[in-house]
């Protein structure tokens, strides 16, 4: 990402302010290594991909590696602005 993009993708995820649903996912990642963020809630359901792509897109989730055996689910990790988000730092 060149600094203009970059700058305007951190100015929106400041701006923004993620639904409950994506709060609730982003929070879980806080006491995780690397800030990995689950597949599943704590009911065992699969985490909503809209969830999950729009917090991609904010800049509060990144995509971390590739899951190789269901190559559909992406495996994402907390950003730094997710973690500010957050706690509100």
């Amino acid at each position: 990402m060149d600094g203009q993009a970059e700058s305007v993708a951190e100015n929106a995820a400041r701006t923004a302010k993620p639904s409950g649903a994506q709060r609730k996912w982003l929070s879980r990642g806080l006491d995780q290594p690397g800030g990995k963020l689950p597949l599943f809630d704590e009911a065992g359901q699969k985490v909503s991909g809209r969830t999950v792509k729009s917090c991609v897109s904010q800049g509060w989730a990144e995509p971390w590696f590739a899951n190789p055996i269901k190559p559909d689910w992406q495996v994402c990790k907390l950003t730094e602005a997710g973690r500010k988000i957050i706690t509100g730092d």
